[in-house]
């Protein structure tokens, strides 16, 4: 319940870490990837800079890499997924100033690029509508709902997500037929109709030939999930951030519909995201204070104040301290040994 997306600030915060390498080019770089996904174009950029730092790269997945993740493992020489790893499509979910707001929020909603290409053959094929009259009828509904520069966004933001992995797989594809690599895109862009089906390493490997290794190591496979757990217990993800009973628990309130007075405030230090390497790690942290007040009769609002929030440097911690048996350091400090080589 707390979501944080691949934005380009990490690209500047990756870049450090490469700087750091002892040589460059380096022969192999390993990137160890968790990630719902983010900003399409933060992987075309990622992908970039590690072909100027490293001869060759692979992806290591214990776990989610969708959206503009998988975009990222794209660029990789080698996939290794861990048999709990998944991919997902590439369809963009967009938003711009034009987009329809919901109501009661003032939020502005996303668009799913395959959902509009769904209405328009639900209409065609579904519904049996064809004759061109109907057809422009069907979509005059769709441009009375949403503002016709937003579908014209949609449209915009598909074909540059088709290019980024055009693009991202040509780096390290050469001699590879162009049908190929188009057929991999479209696959991966419009058939799987559903923006969170999970990829799994034999449909990667077998249905959209990606470039996962077959088999992975069993040794390296145990090893990738000891990580990933280590990351897990740090980003508490197994742990709901749910500010409002929190708040209910802490004052003594039944239910969080009960209407209370103004509470103290709470404050929270919330970690978005980790880059590690061996030198250093950086940490994205929110600090924010929230409390509940009753701004009217029968209302229970949740105010949130944002304190600080940024990425925070701190070095890796020192070998002699980690546990053998356990992989981890001593106090539960992240891992942070997974390196180039």
């Amino acid at each position: 319940n707390l979501p944080a997306n691949m934005g380009d600030d990490a690209v500047r915060v990756m870049f450090d870490h490469l700087l750091s390498l002892p040589k460059r080019p380096v022969k192999n770089l390993d990137i160890f990837l968790c990630s719902n996904g983010g900003s399409g174009t933060v992987p075309w950029r990622l992908v970039s800079v590690f072909r100027e730092f490293a001869e060759k790269f692979n992806v290591l997945i214990p776990y989610r890499a969708y959206s503009a993740a998988t975009l990222l493992a794209l660029g990789a020489d080698e996939i290794v997924m861990h048999p709990f790893g998944e991919l997902g499509p590439i369809d963009p979910t967009v938003s711009n100033e034009y987009n329809p707001v919901e109501q009661g929020t003032g939020r502005r909603l996303g668009i799913s690029v395959e959902d509009v290409k769904a209405y328009v053959n639900f209409i065609k094929n579904g519904v049996g509508i064809t004759h061109e009259d109907e057809l422009i009828r069907a979509v005059e509904v769709l441009a009375n709902k949403v503002h016709p520069l937003a579908l014209g966004n949609v449209e915009r933001f598909l074909a540059q997500s088709r290019m980024i992995a055009g693009k991202i797989m040509h780096t390290h594809m050469q001699g590879v037929d162009e049908h190929t690599i188009k057929e991999i895109v479209e696959n991966l862009a419009s058939k799987l109709y559903f923006h969170g089906h999970p990829i799994n390493r034999r449909e990667a490997r077998q249905d959209l030939k990606l470039k996962v290794i077959d088999p992975a190591n069993p040794g390296l496979e145990q090893v990738m999930w000891e990580l990933y757990m280590d990351f897990e217990k740090e980003f508490q993800n197994r742990v709901t951030f749910d500010p409002f009973s929190d708040l209910a628990s802490a004052y003594g309130l039944p239910e969080v519909t009960q209407q209370p007075p103004a509470t103290e405030w709470i404050e929270y230090e919330l970690i978005h995201a980790i880059i590690e390497s061996v030198p250093f790690s950086e940490r994205h942290i929110i600090k924010r204070k929230l409390r509940l007040a009753a701004p009217g009769p029968g209302q229970v609002a949740l105010q949130d104040t944002i304190l600080s929030q940024g990425w925070i440097r701190s070095p890796a911690p020192q070998e002699e301290s980690r546990s053998p048996q356990s992989g981890t350091s001593a106090g539960d400090a992240p891992l942070g040994q997974l390196a180039p080589a």
